[in-house]
């Protein structure tokens, strides 16, 4: 086994962790090793299981010993490394080893909380307990492992905790922070407790940037004999990574953090919102941007969209002209990053399939690409083209009348496909979408929920649409794509 191959070094646990999953093993751990090897941290990590469903004995029999494998493109050339991990002290079940779980909140070497409990994790629930053992939601159980520490240092300002959830929502730290004051006044805790908590604790917001694919199942043997061990936690992901840390108190943060330091692609900040536009305008954008119309044209993933010349050029075209602009960071930062992005679209070790990206498509055209259009055209006083296609792609994709379950169903020359979103959008387009090309805009355009704005208003914007969902329906989307790029 992996664990009796290297000698694991005995540290202070300066970070409490909830969630053991891969992304977490594969991104905050990863880092803190590095770290730690660099003689700039020397902590370990406890691991909580926040829930009861799950088992941690494979943790435990590995001695929490574990390989990270990245695999992907990089400067040019495709890359392949491996890591040992070797910073998590133990793991912990906050459901069945409750007393273990709440003494960790008495370490007085404590420096951080790190969370990844999933989008739905971080939720106020009126109907947790103080007395709980632990409460259910993981707000209810962070107010209580505070509370613990607490009453544990008798208020002491210098051990207070810097909290690091990397859950996929805008505003994580102060989402966190806000449900657990709301079970602070619920469990009516005492106001000292809460200066505390404001004064003493660092409620940070995250932004977080990595693929993490999982356990290879399909290479595990290869990968086992390679390395000359066996490891049943291996974590696989792609080389880029980047973390974001938003706080009132950046200095404070990184001197107890200083991943950065160790050449790790971490930024500590006092404003998130540049590097949250760049990922969501860029990379999420691109995506959304760019594959309804090469599903239409008969892509099945990212990585084919690559291989596709015009598909390619289209993704790259917009990115670089017409997205990249519009982002409030400096043109260098804005060109690197885009570079990077098109290289983890090339990952030959990744197979994202469109289909997957384009649940509820709708809500992320109008998050993800409608600020970019309106922010080009401003500047330019120009329509950017391949934007404005992206929304024909879209009215094309939606096409259908044909109800199976939950989802419509749509056409290509490939056969059917499932068109999932919320059910008041299908329900427009299964009553819209077999109108005549132009009605069929303007009607979409003009539905101020879904856009937040009636975008037959912007000038010149639904006669070009028309114009290019006429080209798709009649000709097909590749040629369509190409006529645009044109």
């Amino acid at each position: 086994m992996i664990h009796k191959t290297v000698e694991k070094k005995q540290r202070e646990i300066g970070i409490v962790q909830f969630g053991e999953g891969n992304f977490l093993r594969g991104f905050v751990e990863f880092m803190l090793d590095i770290s730690n090897e660099s003689g700039l941290t020397d902590m370990s990590v406890a691991v909580v299981k926040p829930i009861a469903f799950g088992s941690l004995e494979t943790f435990r029999a590995q001695d929490c010993v574990y390989t990270v494998l990245l695999r992907g493109k990089q400067d040019g050339k495709t890359v392949e490394e491996s890591r040992v991990v070797t910073c998590i002290d133990h793991v912990v079940d906050s459901c069945n080893e409750y007393a273990d779980y709440i003494a960790l909140a008495k370490l007085p070497g404590l420096k951080a909380v790190v969370s990844n409990t999933t989008e739905a994790g971080i939720v106020y629930d009126e109907t947790d307990l103080l007395e709980s053992t632990p409460p259910k939601s993981f707000p209810g159980k962070l107010t209580q492992f505070l509370l613990e520490r607490w009453q544990a240092f008798d208020g002491a300002a210098d051990k207070g905790l810097v909290i690091l959830p990397v859950e996929l929502i805008e505003k994580n730290g102060e989402r966190l922070h806000e449900c657990v004051m709301k079970l602070a006044s619920l469990w009516k805790l005492p106001d000292t407790f809460v200066k505390w908590l404001n004064d003493s604790c660092v409620f940070c917001n995250t932004l977080v940037d990595r693929i993490i694919t999982g356990y290879p199942a399909d290479d595990v043997q290869a990968l086992c004999e390679k390395w000359g061990y066996e490891d049943k936690l291996i974590v696989a992901g792609e080389p880029f990574a980047f973390w974001v840390i938003e706080s009132s108190k950046p200095d404070v943060v990184s001197a107890l953090l200083p991943l950065d330091r160790a050449g790790l692609p971490v930024v500590f900040t006092d404003n998130i919102v540049p590097y949250r536009e760049r990922k969501v305008r860029i990379l999420n954008g691109a995506h959304t941007g760019t594959v309804l119309g090469a599903f239409l044209a008969g892509i099945d993933t990212v990585g084919e969209c690559m291989a596709d010349e015009s598909v390619r050029t289209y993704l790259e075209r917009m990115m670089k002209e017409e997205i990249g602009p519009t982002v409030p960071l400096p043109k260098d930062e804005v060109d690197e990053f885009s570079a990077a992005v098109i290289e983890r679209f090339s990952n030959p070790f990744i197979r994202h399939l469109i289909l997957s990206i384009a649940l509820n498509s709708v809500s992320k055209w109008k998050s993800r690409l409608l600020p970019s259009l309106l922010d080009s055209k401003a500047a330019t006083g120009k329509l950017p083209r391949l934007l404005v296609f992206s929304f024909a792609a879209l009215l094309a994709f939606y096409t259908s009348s044909k109800w199976d379950g939950d989802g419509l169903v749509g056409n290509r020359s490939a056969g059917t496909y499932p068109i999932l979103d919320d059910k008041d959008v299908l329900e427009f387009f299964a009553e819209n979408s077999g109108l005549a090309t132009e009605e069929y805009v303007r009607r979409t355009c003009a539905h101020t929920v879904f856009w937040g704005q009636d975008l037959n208003a912007v000038e010149g914007f639904s006669d070009m649409v028309v114009g290019y969902l006429r080209d798709i329906r009649e000709n097909g989307a590749r040629t369509a794509i190409e006529n645009a790029l044109k």
